[in-house]
This record gives structure tokens, C-alpha cells and sequence, in this order.
């Protein structure tokens, strides 16, 4: 099966980069010819008139259009699977796509379909306007950006999206990662049958991880008011005794280790062994969300190295987390419920291994690769049942196109909350 992949690279790397390309490797791996159609943002903020421009294409963009023409008339896909479309792809690629009836599958870590920053979030608050009276308005009064031009460049690309119908009518499936996301987009108005849940991939963690009680309370990610990472600050500060240690860049969050307690240590960006050896060296790792995530892929990390998790009770945390079995939940921005989380699970060694195991069985189970493309190919198959063109088309070898799936029990594609 031929696959075009669009994606715009954000201008720093982020969750969203990792997680296209670990799909865009195990469709590989399963036998699939996989082509990027990838632009990035690294270095718009250091042009005006780039940064200009970039806005102006966020909303239509006839270069992205001629240039996707081109690449589908040369590598005929026989699907095209579309992730981040801003700020220099645009919605315009939908209509060549869709003159060539070719199906089309969006994935949608976050909300920015509907939400012109994508995370319904305001000054570090969940917002849920942009849903209402005044839709995308709303992101230029609270000036969500922290920048009136941008916010309403975002506000204008959205309501042109919306006004002219291009995502909705040129994506045959929506992909969301959880049943929270799900119902949000059905809410919005997606047809429930036009959404299809694939949650994250758990990563390849070679043997069985040492279910060893590490010494630590490990906060991995952006740092960015979002992610909560004051909260567990504040939480630090109450539990002096209990060594805390972060990994992530905090220049979005500039002064946060000055305001720290002495308890909390700053790792900077950490990948590889390096982030591995953190996961290892900690007894529980924190996920203090403040916002509907996707799919954490800090949460399955941590799962697959056997370690528990406490993360806030927000969106769709609490179907990965199974409070008092895989790990515990906290109520959103509460910094004493917490502490007093932190407090509990990290005096009880015993239970944090027993907890971390059942997280490491939960995440081979429902998080794998093998499970995750049996779900991507049933949401492939539905699109392509849309389109119109189920019948015809595998054109390489003699294999079905959704042999995997189809040899599947049915139950497999089902497991768990998601």
C-alpha cells in the first residue's frame, strides 16, 4: 500500500515530529511504501517577513497545493494520512487530493480543528469558547498567542477552514487517541462514524525493565505552563524530603529554576540513554496536565519501564492511568491533593513496583505496535469505504491490503478503554 504522509514540523521538535514518524516506521516495517510531504517552521520566528507570510499561507496556500499535485500525480498513494497542516501547508492541499479521489485520514493530537491554538487552553486554563458564540473571535480577544498578529492569524486560518468546509469535507476518518477526544469531536460536530480511536505507540524497550524502586519523582516534557510544571513545583515545595528531577527545555518558562525549591534538579533535554537511565533512577513519574491531552507518550514510557504514574484527572489521562492500579489521579491544578499523592505512593516501594508492573503489562497489551496498526489499518479500511475505492487498492504483491487486520480477532482491535 502507497502512503503519503503530510505533516508541517513545528518550529522546535516536538511530541507530535516523534510520534509521525515512529507511524510513519511502522507502516514500514509492515510492508508499506511510505512518502513524506513535510515542511517545517525552524526559523520563522527569526524573519518578520517570513513570519508575515507564514500567515498568510496558514490560510491558503496555492504553492502547497501545485506542489502536493505534483507529488501525487508521481507517487499515486493510494491513501494520504494528513497530521499538522500549519502554518505553511495549508488546507489547500484537499482539493487536488479529492479530484483524484484519493481517501484521506487525519490525525488529530490535539484539538486545532476547532481551537485555534489547538488546545482549548487560555492563560494555562482550559477554554472552550472557540466551541460557542463567536467561535474563533475568542482567540483574539484573549489574545491566546501572547501576540495580537498571530492570534489573529490563527483566528483566520480556522475560520477559513471552517466557513469553507475544506478539513471536513476532505477528510474521510478523523484519527483521535482517546474516547475523551472522541466525544469532543463528535460534540463539535464530526460524525461519530467518521471517527476512529488509535492511541499512541508504547516505545520498544528491549527485555523486561529492573522493577527496582528508584529514588526520584521524574517530571519529563515542555515546560510550558500547560503541562502544569508549576504545579508540581508548588507540590516540591511541600514534600522537601522527596528529591524531584526534570527533563525538558524550560526557555518557554523563563525563571521557573529560580523559583524552584532546592529539592527539584533540572536535567535540560534529555533523549536516548540519558532519558532512559532518569526513567530508571525514578520511583514515580508525574504527568500535572492542565490541559485535554492526546496521548502522552511520556505516560507510556513510563509504563513500559515498569515505573507508576500519578497525573492529573483531565481529558482523556484517566483511560491510560487506572487509578489504584497502574498508578494514581490527582485533582487538575490541586497542589496538595499532589503532595499528598506524591506523598503516599512514594512511601510505599512495595506498591509502586506492583503498580508499575501492571502498567507495563496494560501498555504491551494495548499500546503496542502490532496493536496500534491493526487499529490505524481499520481506520485506513474505513476511509477507504467512504472513498469509494476499498476494491482497488492493493497494487503491490498478492497480498490483501488488510491482511493483518482481517486475520485479527476482533476483539484485539477493541482492548481497553480507547
Amino acid at each position: 500500500m502507497r502512503i503519503l504522509y503530510v505533516h508541517n514540523d513545528y518550529a522546535s521538535t516536538s511530541g507530535e515530529e516523534h510520534a509521525a514518524e515512529s507511524l510513519v516506521n511502522l507502516l514500514r516495517q509492515h510492508g508499506h511504501e511510505v512518502a513524506w510531504f513535510r515542511r517545517s517552521s525552524a526559523g520563522l520566528h527569526r524573519s518578520p517577513i517570513r513570519k508575515a507570510q507564514a500567515l498568510l499561507a496558514g490560510i491558503y496556500n496555492p504553492y502547497a497545493a501545485r506542489a502536493i499535485e505534483a507529488m501525487l500525480d508521481e507517487f499515486r498513494p493510494d491513501i494520504v494520512q494528513v497530521q499538522n497542516l500549519y502554518p505553511l501547508i495549508s488546507t489547500s492541499i484537499f482539493q487536488p487530493i479529492r479530484q483524484r479521489r484519493i481517501p484521506v485520514v487525519m490525525r488529530c493530537p490535539n484539538y486545532r480543528i476547532f481551537c485555534p491554538n489547538g488546545r482549548h487552553l487560555v492563560n494555562g486554563r482550559v477554554c472552550n469558547k472557540c466551541a460557542g458564540l463567536g467561535r474563533e473571535i475568542w482567540c483574539v480577544i484573549h489574545n491566546c498567542e501572547g501576540s495580537l498578529l498571530k492570534s489573529l492569524g490563527y483566528a483566520a486560518r480556522n475560520t477559513w477552514a471552517r466557513l469553507t468546509r475544506r478539513i471536513l469535507d476532505g477528510v474521510d476518518v478523523f484519527i483521535v487517541q482517546s474516547e475523551f477526544q472522541r466525544q469532543v469531536f463528535a460534540a463539535r460536530g464530526i460524525s461519530a462514524d467518521r471517527i476512529e480511536v488509535v492511541p499512541g505507540m508504547a516505545p520498544d524497550v528491549a527485555g523486561s525493565p529492573e522493577m527496582s524502586t528508584g529514588e526520584g519523582v521524574a517530571f519529563v516534557g515542555r515546560i510550558s505552563p500547560e503541562k502544569g510544571i508549576e504545579t508540581l513545583v508548588e507540590a516540591a515545595r511541600i514534600v522537601p524530603d522527596i528529591p524531584f528531577a526534570v527533563a525538558g527545555d524550560d526557555a518557554g518558562l523563563p525563571g521557573i529554576r529560580q523559583a524552584a525549591p532546592a529539592n527539584v534538579r533540572w536535567h535540560g533535554f534529555l533523549r536516548g540513554e540519558q532519558l532512559t537511565d532518569l526513567y530508571r533512577s525514578s520511583r514515580i513519574v508525574v504527568v500535572p496536565s492542565r490541559w485535554y491531552e492526546g496521548f502522552p507518550n511520556v505516560i507510556v514510557q513510563a509504563m513500559m519501564m515498569g515505573r507508576p504514574v500519578i497525573c492529573s484527572n483531565i481529558g482523556g489521562l484517566p483511560e491510560i492511568v487506572d487509578a489504584g492500579d497502574t498508578g494514581l489521579l490527582f485533582e487538575t491544578d490541586n497542589v496538595s491533593d499532589l503532595a499528598r499523592k506524591i506523598r503516599y505512593l512514594y512511601e510505599r516501594p512495595a506498591l509502586c513496583r506492583t503498580m508499575g508492573a501492571a502498567g507495563r503489562v496494560k501498555a504491551l497489551r494495548e499500546y503496542s505496535a502490532q496493536a496500534c496498526h491493526q487499529r490505524l489499518m481499520a481506520a485506513f479500511e474505513k476511509a477507504c469505504r467512504k472513498a469509494g475505492r476499498r476494491q482497488n487498492l492493493c497494487r503491490s504483491h498478492d497480498d490483501p491490503l488488510f491482511r493483518s487486520y482481517h486475520q485479527e480477532e476482533p476483539a484485539q482491535l477493541t482492548q481497553g478503554k480507547g
